[in-house]
Protein backbone atom coordinates (compact mmCIF):
# COMPACT_ATOMS: atom_id res chain seq x y z
CA UNK A 1 0.00 0.00 0.00
CA UNK A 2 1.18 3.49 -0.61
CA UNK A 3 2.41 5.54 1.98
CA UNK A 4 0.04 8.99 1.74
CA UNK A 5 2.58 11.76 1.82
CA UNK A 6 1.54 14.47 4.25
CA UNK A 7 1.96 18.20 3.73
CA UNK A 8 5.10 18.98 5.65
CA UNK A 9 7.91 20.82 4.13
CA UNK A 10 11.70 21.93 5.40
CA UNK A 11 14.17 23.76 3.95
CA UNK A 12 17.69 23.57 5.14
CA UNK A 13 19.42 24.85 1.75
CA UNK A 14 21.48 28.38 1.31
CA UNK A 15 24.08 29.46 3.86
CA UNK A 16 23.87 29.42 7.42
CA UNK A 17 21.81 31.76 9.39
CA UNK A 18 23.70 34.67 10.20
CA UNK A 19 24.28 34.79 13.64
CA UNK A 20 24.89 38.21 14.26
CA UNK A 21 23.08 41.44 15.15
CA UNK A 22 21.83 44.19 12.99
CA UNK A 23 24.26 46.51 13.78
CA UNK A 24 27.08 44.47 12.84
CA UNK A 25 25.69 43.61 9.93
CA UNK A 26 25.17 46.93 8.61
CA UNK A 27 28.95 47.91 9.70
CA UNK A 28 29.99 45.34 7.44
CA UNK A 29 27.68 46.67 4.47
CA UNK A 30 29.71 49.67 5.83
CA UNK A 31 33.29 48.75 5.10
CA UNK A 32 32.56 47.07 1.98
CA UNK A 33 30.06 49.89 0.19
CA UNK A 34 31.28 52.70 2.00
CA UNK A 35 31.10 55.35 -1.00
CA UNK A 36 27.61 53.68 -2.41
CA UNK A 37 24.83 54.92 -1.98
CA UNK A 38 22.67 53.45 0.77
CA UNK A 39 19.21 55.61 1.06
CA UNK A 40 17.59 58.34 -1.41
CA UNK A 41 14.78 60.49 0.43
CA UNK A 42 13.05 61.72 -2.77
CA UNK A 43 10.56 63.73 -0.80
CA UNK A 44 13.12 65.54 1.50
CA UNK A 45 15.74 65.75 -1.46
CA UNK A 46 18.70 64.02 0.52
CA UNK A 47 20.65 60.74 -0.38
CA UNK A 48 23.19 59.14 2.02
CA UNK A 49 26.47 56.94 1.03
CA UNK A 50 26.66 53.96 3.42
CA UNK A 51 29.33 55.86 5.25
CA UNK A 52 27.53 59.25 5.69
CA UNK A 53 24.51 57.23 6.73
CA UNK A 54 26.79 55.47 9.25
CA UNK A 55 27.76 58.92 10.74
CA UNK A 56 24.44 59.62 10.92
CA UNK A 57 23.24 56.50 12.65
CA UNK A 58 25.85 56.98 15.39
CA UNK A 59 25.23 60.45 15.81
CA UNK A 60 21.21 59.51 16.57
CA UNK A 61 22.42 56.45 18.53
CA UNK A 62 24.95 58.87 21.30
CA UNK A 63 21.78 61.23 21.25
CA UNK A 64 19.62 58.40 22.86
CA UNK A 65 22.27 57.14 25.22
CA UNK A 66 22.39 61.39 26.25
CA UNK A 67 18.54 61.42 26.55
CA UNK A 68 19.12 57.77 29.15
CA UNK A 69 18.07 55.45 26.63
CA UNK A 70 19.56 51.65 26.61
CA UNK A 71 19.50 48.59 26.09
CA UNK A 72 15.56 46.77 26.39
CA UNK A 73 14.27 50.09 26.49
CA UNK A 74 11.10 50.65 24.20
CA UNK A 75 11.31 54.09 22.14
CA UNK A 76 8.41 54.57 19.88
CA UNK A 77 8.39 56.16 16.30
CA UNK A 78 4.51 57.64 14.87
CA UNK A 79 5.63 58.82 11.83
CA UNK A 80 5.74 58.44 7.46
CA UNK A 81 8.52 57.31 5.70
CA UNK A 82 11.46 59.20 5.85
CA UNK A 83 15.22 59.64 6.58
CA UNK A 84 14.88 60.04 10.01
CA UNK A 85 12.75 56.86 10.76
CA UNK A 86 15.48 54.75 9.05
CA UNK A 87 17.67 56.32 11.05
CA UNK A 88 16.11 55.66 14.16
CA UNK A 89 15.66 52.27 12.95
CA UNK A 90 19.43 51.65 13.33
CA UNK A 91 20.15 53.90 15.71
CA UNK A 92 18.11 51.85 18.50
CA UNK A 93 19.16 48.58 17.06
CA UNK A 94 22.97 50.21 17.88
CA UNK A 95 21.63 50.11 21.61
CA UNK A 96 20.11 47.51 21.91
CA UNK A 97 16.44 49.50 22.54
CA UNK A 98 13.66 48.35 20.98
CA UNK A 99 11.70 50.29 18.58
CA UNK A 100 7.99 49.76 18.64
CA UNK A 101 6.97 50.92 15.50
CA UNK A 102 3.15 53.20 15.87
CA UNK A 103 0.20 53.15 12.60
CA UNK A 104 0.71 56.89 11.33
CA UNK A 105 -3.26 56.72 11.12
CA UNK A 106 -3.83 55.51 14.31
CA UNK A 107 -5.90 58.06 15.84
CA UNK A 108 -6.01 59.01 20.07
CA UNK A 109 -7.67 55.78 21.22
CA UNK A 110 -4.96 53.93 19.17
CA UNK A 111 -2.02 55.68 20.08
CA UNK A 112 -2.83 55.42 23.99
CA UNK A 113 -3.36 51.85 23.59
CA UNK A 114 0.42 51.73 21.78
CA UNK A 115 1.54 53.26 24.48
CA UNK A 116 0.30 51.74 27.52
CA UNK A 117 0.48 47.86 25.82
CA UNK A 118 4.06 47.95 25.04
CA UNK A 119 5.11 50.73 27.79
CA UNK A 120 6.81 53.08 25.72
CA UNK A 121 9.41 54.94 27.33
CA UNK A 122 10.45 57.45 24.32
CA UNK A 123 7.88 58.48 21.86
CA UNK A 124 9.33 60.17 18.43
CA UNK A 125 7.11 61.64 15.95
CA UNK A 126 6.22 64.02 13.44
CA UNK A 127 3.62 67.36 13.56
CA UNK A 128 1.23 65.38 11.53
CA UNK A 129 -0.13 62.85 9.20
CA UNK A 130 -3.03 64.53 6.44
CA UNK A 131 -5.84 65.00 8.74
CA UNK A 132 -3.75 63.60 11.84
CA UNK A 133 -3.06 66.40 13.84
CA UNK A 134 -0.57 64.63 16.31
CA UNK A 135 0.09 67.42 18.29
CA UNK A 136 -3.49 68.56 19.20
CA UNK A 137 -3.78 64.81 19.71
CA UNK A 138 -0.63 64.01 22.06
CA UNK A 139 -1.18 67.68 23.92
CA UNK A 140 -4.61 66.22 25.16
CA UNK A 141 -3.64 62.77 25.92
CA UNK A 142 -0.59 64.33 27.68
CA UNK A 143 -1.62 67.03 29.28
CA UNK A 144 2.17 67.46 31.38
CA UNK A 145 3.77 68.31 28.11
CA UNK A 146 2.58 72.06 28.59
CA UNK A 147 4.97 72.10 31.43
CA UNK A 148 9.07 72.14 31.15
CA UNK A 149 10.52 68.17 31.47
CA UNK A 150 13.39 68.11 34.30
CA UNK A 151 16.54 66.29 33.68
CA UNK A 152 14.64 63.26 34.42
CA UNK A 153 12.51 64.20 31.58
CA UNK A 154 8.46 63.81 31.76
CA UNK A 155 6.53 62.50 34.04
CA UNK A 156 2.47 61.67 32.79
CA UNK A 157 0.24 60.32 35.32
CA UNK A 158 -1.03 57.63 32.51
CA UNK A 159 1.53 56.73 30.89
CA UNK A 160 4.22 55.93 33.66
CA UNK A 161 7.22 54.66 31.57
CA UNK A 162 6.85 57.44 29.05
CA UNK A 163 10.10 59.93 29.79
CA UNK A 164 10.54 61.82 26.39
CA UNK A 165 8.36 62.90 23.54
CA UNK A 166 10.69 64.12 20.46
CA UNK A 167 9.50 66.03 17.75
CA UNK A 168 11.03 66.85 14.20
CA UNK A 169 9.66 67.80 10.97
CA UNK A 170 10.87 65.52 7.90
CA UNK A 171 11.57 68.55 5.94
CA UNK A 172 13.76 70.72 8.60
CA UNK A 173 14.58 68.11 11.07
CA UNK A 174 17.24 70.57 12.74
CA UNK A 175 14.49 73.70 12.78
CA UNK A 176 11.27 72.67 14.25
CA UNK A 177 9.86 74.50 16.39
CA UNK A 178 8.67 73.63 20.33
CA UNK A 179 4.74 73.16 20.26
CA UNK A 180 5.04 72.46 24.14
CA UNK A 181 7.52 72.98 26.88
CA UNK A 182 7.32 69.31 27.07
CA UNK A 183 8.59 68.20 23.89
CA UNK A 184 12.23 67.42 23.00
CA UNK A 185 13.47 68.54 19.57
CA UNK A 186 15.08 66.43 17.27
CA UNK A 187 18.63 68.51 17.63
CA UNK A 188 18.16 68.52 20.81
CA UNK A 189 17.95 64.68 21.00
CA UNK A 190 21.51 64.93 18.59
CA UNK A 191 23.13 67.47 21.24
CA UNK A 192 22.03 64.77 24.32
CA UNK A 193 24.68 62.48 22.61
CA UNK A 194 27.70 65.04 22.42
CA UNK A 195 29.51 63.95 25.66
CA UNK A 196 28.82 60.45 24.73
CA UNK A 197 32.25 58.63 23.39
CA UNK A 198 32.19 56.35 20.44
CA UNK A 199 33.72 53.84 22.30
CA UNK A 200 30.69 53.90 24.36
CA UNK A 201 28.76 52.79 21.32
CA UNK A 202 30.80 50.13 20.57
CA UNK A 203 30.76 49.07 23.93
CA UNK A 204 27.17 48.79 24.29
CA UNK A 205 26.84 47.16 20.45
CA UNK A 206 29.70 44.41 21.72
CA UNK A 207 27.14 43.70 24.38
CA UNK A 208 24.03 42.81 22.36
CA UNK A 209 23.10 39.28 21.47
CA UNK A 210 21.70 38.41 18.14
CA UNK A 211 18.80 36.80 20.32
CA UNK A 212 17.42 39.81 21.99
CA UNK A 213 14.59 41.47 21.36
CA UNK A 214 14.65 44.20 19.03
CA UNK A 215 10.92 45.31 17.91
CA UNK A 216 7.38 45.62 18.64
CA UNK A 217 5.05 45.46 15.41
CA UNK A 218 1.92 45.88 16.07
CA UNK A 219 -0.46 43.58 13.93
CA UNK A 220 -2.60 45.21 11.36
CA UNK A 221 -5.77 44.88 12.60
CA UNK A 222 -7.93 43.22 10.33
CA UNK A 223 -9.50 41.13 12.57
CA UNK A 224 -9.75 43.11 15.64
CA UNK A 225 -7.42 45.07 17.90
CA UNK A 226 -3.70 44.39 16.75
CA UNK A 227 -1.51 42.74 19.19
CA UNK A 228 2.21 43.93 19.72
CA UNK A 229 4.53 41.49 18.38
CA UNK A 230 8.14 40.71 20.02
CA UNK A 231 10.56 40.29 17.55
CA UNK A 232 14.94 39.06 17.52
CA UNK A 233 17.60 40.49 15.28
CA UNK A 234 17.98 37.32 14.32
CA UNK A 235 14.32 36.92 13.59
CA UNK A 236 13.99 40.23 10.95
CA UNK A 237 17.85 40.06 10.02
CA UNK A 238 18.01 37.07 8.40
CA UNK A 239 14.12 37.32 7.08
CA UNK A 240 15.30 40.48 5.17
CA UNK A 241 18.55 38.32 4.41
CA UNK A 242 17.31 35.40 2.95
CA UNK A 243 14.49 37.27 0.88
CA UNK A 244 16.82 39.59 -0.51
CA UNK A 245 18.61 36.38 -1.83
CA UNK A 246 15.38 34.58 -3.56
CA UNK A 247 15.71 38.14 -5.33
CA UNK A 248 19.25 37.93 -6.41
CA UNK A 249 19.58 41.30 -5.25
CA UNK A 250 23.28 42.74 -4.85
CA UNK A 251 24.69 46.04 -4.47
CA UNK A 252 23.87 46.77 -7.73
CA UNK A 253 20.22 46.67 -7.26
CA UNK A 254 18.07 50.08 -6.06
CA UNK A 255 14.93 49.49 -4.81
CA UNK A 256 11.33 51.64 -4.64
CA UNK A 257 10.11 51.41 -1.21
CA UNK A 258 6.22 52.85 -1.28
CA UNK A 259 4.89 50.57 1.70
CA UNK A 260 5.27 52.05 4.96
CA UNK A 261 7.97 51.78 7.08
CA UNK A 262 5.70 51.26 10.31
CA UNK A 263 4.80 47.63 8.95
CA UNK A 264 7.27 44.70 8.95
CA UNK A 265 7.17 45.11 4.92
CA UNK A 266 8.59 47.75 4.73
CA UNK A 267 11.13 47.77 7.59
CA UNK A 268 11.97 44.25 7.01
CA UNK A 269 11.59 43.44 3.64
CA UNK A 270 12.78 46.90 2.51
CA UNK A 271 15.49 48.64 4.56
CA UNK A 272 16.55 45.83 6.25
CA UNK A 273 16.49 43.76 2.62
CA UNK A 274 19.03 46.59 1.66
CA UNK A 275 21.05 47.53 3.98
CA UNK A 276 21.99 43.69 4.76
CA UNK A 277 23.21 43.40 1.09
CA UNK A 278 24.47 46.45 0.49
CA UNK A 279 21.55 47.74 -2.26
CA UNK A 280 19.91 50.87 -2.25
CA UNK A 281 16.76 52.05 -0.74
CA UNK A 282 14.61 54.90 -2.91
CA UNK A 283 12.14 56.39 -0.43
CA UNK A 284 9.53 57.43 -3.25
CA UNK A 285 6.64 59.22 -0.87
CA UNK A 286 6.04 59.46 2.70
CA UNK A 287 2.73 57.81 2.10
CA UNK A 288 1.78 55.79 -0.95
CA UNK A 289 1.16 57.55 -4.02
CA UNK A 290 1.09 55.81 -7.98
CA UNK A 291 2.39 59.02 -9.37
CA UNK A 292 5.51 59.51 -6.76
CA UNK A 293 6.41 55.71 -7.29
CA UNK A 294 6.87 55.57 -10.92
CA UNK A 295 8.33 58.86 -11.12
CA UNK A 296 11.09 57.34 -8.24
CA UNK A 297 11.45 54.34 -10.59
CA UNK A 298 11.91 56.21 -14.24
CA UNK A 299 14.01 59.04 -12.79
CA UNK A 300 15.93 56.71 -9.92
CA UNK A 301 16.54 53.74 -12.75
CA UNK A 302 15.17 51.59 -9.84
CA UNK A 303 15.38 47.97 -10.64
CA UNK A 304 12.91 46.33 -8.08
CA UNK A 305 9.41 48.17 -6.39
CA UNK A 306 7.81 46.29 -3.49
CA UNK A 307 3.57 46.63 -3.07
CA UNK A 308 0.65 44.48 -1.86
CA UNK A 309 -2.08 43.82 -4.60
CA UNK A 310 -3.95 47.54 -4.44
CA UNK A 311 -1.02 49.74 -5.14
CA UNK A 312 0.38 47.51 -7.74
CA UNK A 313 -3.15 48.13 -9.49
CA UNK A 314 -2.77 51.99 -8.52
CA UNK A 315 0.29 51.93 -10.17
CA UNK A 316 -0.93 50.30 -13.63
CA UNK A 317 -4.05 52.62 -13.88
CA UNK A 318 -2.47 55.94 -13.18
CA UNK A 319 -3.86 57.72 -16.14
CA UNK A 320 0.02 58.96 -17.05
CA UNK A 321 1.39 55.50 -16.56
CA UNK A 322 2.17 55.23 -20.45
CA UNK A 323 4.35 58.63 -19.37
CA UNK A 324 7.21 56.87 -17.19
CA UNK A 325 10.21 54.92 -18.57
CA UNK A 326 9.94 51.61 -16.04
CA UNK A 327 12.21 49.58 -18.53
CA UNK A 328 14.82 49.19 -15.70
CA UNK A 329 12.59 47.52 -13.39
CA UNK A 330 13.38 43.57 -13.12
CA UNK A 331 11.76 42.34 -9.86
CA UNK A 332 10.10 43.10 -6.42
CA UNK A 333 7.58 41.60 -4.34
CA UNK A 334 3.97 41.27 -4.20
CA UNK A 335 2.80 40.63 -0.92
CA UNK A 336 0.53 41.92 2.32
CA UNK A 337 -2.72 40.69 0.39
CA UNK A 338 -4.06 37.64 -2.00
CA UNK A 339 -2.70 38.54 -5.36
CA UNK A 340 -5.20 37.58 -8.31
CA UNK A 341 -3.20 35.77 -11.14
CA UNK A 342 -4.26 38.15 -13.78
CA UNK A 343 -2.91 40.97 -11.62
CA UNK A 344 0.64 38.95 -11.69
CA UNK A 345 0.40 39.07 -15.31
CA UNK A 346 0.01 42.55 -15.82
CA UNK A 347 2.94 43.16 -12.86
CA UNK A 348 5.33 41.09 -15.19
CA UNK A 349 4.00 42.80 -17.83
CA UNK A 350 3.09 46.16 -18.52
CA UNK A 351 5.08 46.73 -15.50
CA UNK A 352 8.17 45.46 -16.98
CA UNK A 353 8.85 43.35 -13.62
CA UNK A 354 9.57 39.86 -16.09
CA UNK A 355 10.87 38.33 -11.89
CA UNK A 356 8.32 39.92 -9.61
CA UNK A 357 7.90 37.42 -6.26
CA UNK A 358 4.89 36.60 -4.94
CA UNK A 359 5.34 36.80 -0.86
CA UNK A 360 3.35 35.82 2.05
CA UNK A 361 4.02 35.47 5.70
CA UNK A 362 2.44 37.40 8.72
CA UNK A 363 4.19 40.09 11.30
CA UNK A 364 4.13 36.78 13.87
CA UNK A 365 7.21 35.04 11.46
CA UNK A 366 8.77 38.32 10.99
CA UNK A 367 7.33 38.61 8.54
CA UNK A 368 8.23 36.73 4.97
CA UNK A 369 7.82 32.45 5.36
CA UNK A 370 7.12 31.98 1.62
CA UNK A 371 7.97 33.10 -1.62
CA UNK A 372 8.17 32.60 -5.06
CA UNK A 373 11.36 32.21 -7.01
CA UNK A 374 12.19 33.52 -10.28
CA UNK A 375 12.78 30.19 -11.98
CA UNK A 376 9.28 28.78 -10.98
CA UNK A 377 7.05 28.10 -13.48
CA UNK A 378 4.44 30.50 -14.57
CA UNK A 379 1.97 28.86 -13.28
CA UNK A 380 3.89 28.60 -9.97
CA UNK A 381 4.30 32.30 -10.00
CA UNK A 382 0.59 32.97 -10.44
CA UNK A 383 -1.21 30.43 -8.70
CA UNK A 384 1.06 29.78 -5.66
CA UNK A 385 2.68 31.89 -2.83
CA UNK A 386 6.00 29.09 -3.43
CA UNK A 387 7.47 27.41 -0.74
CA UNK A 388 9.51 28.35 2.52
CA UNK A 389 12.14 29.89 2.66
CA UNK A 390 15.50 27.97 3.84
CA UNK A 391 15.85 27.22 7.55
CA UNK A 392 12.44 27.14 7.85
CA UNK A 393 9.31 24.72 8.49
CA UNK A 394 6.29 24.75 7.06
CA UNK A 395 2.59 22.24 7.22
CA UNK A 396 -0.83 22.42 6.87
CA UNK A 397 -3.05 21.30 9.64
CA UNK A 398 -6.32 19.66 9.83
CA UNK A 399 -8.13 22.26 11.37
CA UNK A 400 -10.25 20.11 14.30
CA UNK A 401 -7.36 17.37 15.11
CA UNK A 402 -3.79 19.91 14.46
CA UNK A 403 -2.87 16.73 12.50
CA UNK A 404 -0.94 17.12 9.69
CA UNK A 405 -3.23 16.84 6.51
CA UNK A 406 -2.27 14.89 3.29
CA UNK A 407 -0.90 16.50 0.44
CA UNK A 408 -3.35 18.19 -1.61
CA UNK A 409 -6.01 18.48 1.35
CA UNK A 410 -7.10 22.11 2.44
CA UNK A 411 -6.12 23.01 6.54
CA UNK A 412 -4.41 25.59 8.52
CA UNK A 413 -0.52 26.50 7.15
CA UNK A 414 1.58 26.46 10.07
CA UNK A 415 5.38 27.79 11.02
CA UNK A 416 7.99 26.60 12.79
CA UNK A 417 11.71 27.85 12.43
CA UNK A 418 14.32 31.35 13.46
CA UNK A 419 11.61 33.66 12.13
CA UNK A 420 8.69 32.59 14.64
CA UNK A 421 8.24 35.74 17.08
CA UNK A 422 9.19 35.68 20.90
CA UNK A 423 5.78 36.44 21.34
CA UNK A 424 3.14 39.02 21.95
CA UNK A 425 4.36 41.90 24.76
CA UNK A 426 3.22 41.12 27.44
CA UNK A 427 -0.08 38.68 26.81
CA UNK A 428 1.33 34.98 27.65
CA UNK A 429 -2.27 33.33 26.92
CA UNK A 430 -2.50 34.39 23.39
CA UNK A 431 1.24 33.91 22.70
CA UNK A 432 0.04 30.16 23.71
CA UNK A 433 -2.44 30.17 21.64
CA UNK A 434 -0.64 31.39 18.45
CA UNK A 435 1.99 29.09 18.87
CA UNK A 436 1.45 25.57 20.20
CA UNK A 437 3.70 23.62 22.31
CA UNK A 438 5.55 22.07 19.53
CA UNK A 439 6.43 25.28 18.32
CA UNK A 440 4.56 25.80 15.18
CA UNK A 441 3.06 29.15 14.72
CA UNK A 442 -0.70 28.80 13.73
CA UNK A 443 -1.35 31.62 10.65
CA UNK A 444 -5.09 31.39 10.95
CA UNK A 445 -5.09 31.24 7.22
CA UNK A 446 -5.92 27.95 4.96
CA UNK A 447 -3.78 26.55 2.38
CA UNK A 448 -3.20 23.68 0.51
CA UNK A 449 0.55 22.01 -0.07
CA UNK A 450 1.63 20.20 -3.24
CA UNK A 451 4.48 17.22 -3.22
CA UNK A 452 7.13 20.08 -3.71
CA UNK A 453 6.46 22.38 -0.61
CA UNK A 454 4.69 25.09 -2.89
CA UNK A 455 2.20 26.58 -1.01
CA UNK A 456 -1.45 28.05 -2.18
CA UNK A 457 -3.76 30.38 0.23
CA UNK A 458 -7.27 29.53 -0.29
CA UNK A 459 -8.56 32.38 2.70
CA UNK A 460 -8.95 32.98 6.25
CA UNK A 461 -9.70 30.62 8.43
CA UNK A 462 -12.53 32.98 10.28
CA UNK A 463 -13.49 34.14 6.54
CA UNK A 464 -14.52 30.64 5.55
CA UNK A 465 -18.21 30.86 4.27
CA UNK A 466 -20.19 27.66 5.29
CA UNK A 467 -23.36 28.08 2.98
CA UNK A 468 -25.76 25.38 3.81
CA UNK A 469 -23.22 22.75 5.04
CA UNK A 470 -20.83 23.73 1.91
CA UNK A 471 -17.59 25.18 2.82
CA UNK A 472 -16.59 28.21 0.81
CA UNK A 473 -13.41 30.05 0.09
CA UNK A 474 -13.35 33.67 -0.69
CA UNK A 475 -9.94 33.60 -2.75
CA UNK A 476 -11.14 31.03 -5.16
CA UNK A 477 -14.27 33.48 -6.05
CA UNK A 478 -12.16 36.73 -5.81
CA UNK A 479 -9.58 35.41 -8.34
CA UNK A 480 -12.71 34.36 -10.73
CA UNK A 481 -14.53 37.63 -10.69
CA UNK A 482 -10.88 39.37 -10.97
CA UNK A 483 -10.80 37.58 -14.71
CA UNK A 484 -14.12 40.38 -15.58
CA UNK A 485 -12.25 43.06 -17.86
CA UNK A 486 -15.06 45.52 -16.01
CA UNK A 487 -13.28 44.68 -12.54
CA UNK A 488 -10.40 46.57 -10.95
CA UNK A 489 -10.54 44.55 -7.52
CA UNK A 490 -12.99 42.64 -5.65
CA UNK A 491 -13.59 41.41 -1.92
CA UNK A 492 -15.68 38.11 -0.94
CA UNK A 493 -16.89 37.26 2.36
CA UNK A 494 -19.62 35.32 4.06
CA UNK A 495 -23.22 37.26 5.37
CA UNK A 496 -25.92 35.45 8.08
CA UNK A 497 -28.47 34.20 6.07
CA UNK A 498 -31.95 32.76 7.91
CA UNK A 499 -31.67 29.76 5.68
CA UNK A 500 -28.11 29.05 5.09
CA UNK A 501 -26.73 30.14 7.80
CA UNK A 502 -24.49 32.18 5.53
CA UNK A 503 -24.43 33.91 2.01
CA UNK A 504 -21.86 35.00 -0.17
CA UNK A 505 -21.44 38.45 -0.92
CA UNK A 506 -19.18 40.47 -2.78
CA UNK A 507 -17.72 44.02 -3.30
CA UNK A 508 -16.50 45.29 -6.45
CA UNK A 509 -14.78 48.28 -7.47
CA UNK A 510 -15.08 48.38 -11.14
CA UNK A 511 -12.18 50.07 -13.93
CA UNK A 512 -12.59 53.65 -14.44
CA UNK A 513 -15.40 54.78 -16.44
CA UNK A 514 -16.76 51.02 -16.65
CA UNK A 515 -20.61 50.62 -15.55
CA UNK A 516 -21.97 47.43 -14.63
CA UNK A 517 -24.83 45.56 -12.24
CA UNK A 518 -25.28 42.69 -10.58
CA UNK A 519 -27.05 40.63 -13.06
CA UNK A 520 -24.06 41.04 -15.46
CA UNK A 521 -21.74 39.79 -12.58
CA UNK A 522 -24.09 36.63 -12.24
CA UNK A 523 -24.59 35.77 -15.77
CA UNK A 524 -20.74 36.35 -16.08
CA UNK A 525 -20.59 33.22 -13.27
CA UNK A 526 -23.17 30.98 -14.32
CA UNK A 527 -22.17 27.75 -15.82
CA UNK A 528 -17.75 28.88 -14.73
CA UNK A 529 -18.20 28.29 -11.18
CA UNK A 530 -20.28 26.13 -8.60
CA UNK A 531 -23.80 27.89 -8.34
CA UNK A 532 -23.24 28.02 -4.21
CA UNK A 533 -20.09 30.18 -5.23
CA UNK A 534 -22.09 32.50 -7.15
CA UNK A 535 -22.50 35.96 -4.74
CA UNK A 536 -25.99 36.22 -3.75
CA UNK A 537 -25.82 39.90 -2.88
CA UNK A 538 -23.25 41.69 -5.44
CA UNK A 539 -22.11 45.58 -4.36
CA UNK A 540 -20.38 48.35 -6.45
CA UNK A 541 -18.20 50.02 -4.74
CA UNK A 542 -15.38 53.40 -5.17
CA UNK A 543 -13.13 52.07 -2.18
CA UNK A 544 -13.11 49.26 0.47
CA UNK A 545 -12.06 49.85 4.11
CA UNK A 546 -8.27 49.13 4.51
CA UNK A 547 -5.48 49.70 6.93
CA UNK A 548 -2.66 51.38 5.87
CA UNK A 549 -0.74 48.69 4.36
CA UNK A 550 -3.43 47.98 1.62
CA UNK A 551 -5.09 45.06 3.65
CA UNK A 552 -8.88 45.06 3.21
CA UNK A 553 -10.83 44.77 6.19
CA UNK A 554 -13.28 42.34 5.59
CA UNK A 555 -14.61 42.13 9.23
CA UNK A 556 -15.57 46.13 8.89
CA UNK A 557 -17.37 45.38 5.22
CA UNK A 558 -19.29 42.93 7.05
CA UNK A 559 -20.66 44.69 10.03
CA UNK A 560 -21.26 47.91 7.41
CA UNK A 561 -23.00 44.97 4.84
CA UNK A 562 -24.95 43.05 7.98
CA UNK A 563 -26.16 46.73 9.24
CA UNK A 564 -27.99 47.47 5.93
CA UNK A 565 -29.52 43.96 5.30
CA UNK A 566 -30.83 44.13 8.89
CA UNK A 567 -32.38 47.26 7.99
CA UNK A 568 -33.67 45.06 4.68
CA UNK A 569 -35.63 42.80 6.63
CA UNK A 570 -36.87 44.31 9.23
CA UNK A 571 -38.23 46.56 6.33
CA UNK A 572 -39.38 43.66 4.63
CA UNK A 573 -40.78 42.32 7.01
CA UNK A 574 -43.22 45.21 8.04
CA UNK A 575 -44.37 45.44 4.51
CA UNK A 576 -45.43 41.94 4.74
CA UNK A 577 -47.21 42.76 8.05
CA UNK A 578 -48.95 45.72 6.31
CA UNK A 579 -50.28 43.26 3.21
CA UNK A 580 -51.18 41.15 5.46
Amino acid sequence: MEEIRKSYFRRDDGPPLLETTIPDRFQEMVGRFGDRVAVIGRPQGRRLTYGELAVEVDRLSRGLVGLGFGHGNRIGIWATNNIEWLLLQLATARIGAVLVNINPAYQMRELAYALERSQIQGLFLIPAFRHNDYLAMLRELIPELAEPADAAGLKSEKFPDLRRVVLYDPADPQATTRPAAGFTLWREALAAGEEVAPAELDRRTVGLSPLDPINIQYTSGTTGFPKAVVLSHRNILNNAYFSGRAMHFTEADRLCVPVPFYHCFGMVLANLLCLSLGASLVIACEHFDAGQVLAAIAEERCTAVHGVPTMFIAELEHPRFRDFDLSSLRTGIMAGAPCPPALMTRVMTDLHCPEILIGYGETEASPITHLTTPEDSLRRRTETVGHNLPHQEARVADVVTGETVPLGQVGEVCFRGYHVMQGYYGEPEATARAIDHDGWLHSGDLGVMDGDGYLAITGRLKNMIIRGGENIYPREIEDFLFTHPKVAEVAVFGVSDDYYGEEVMAWVQLHQGMTADAEEMRAFCQGRIAHFKIPRYIWFVDEFPMTVTGKVQKFKMRERAEAVLAKERAAGKRQEEKGA
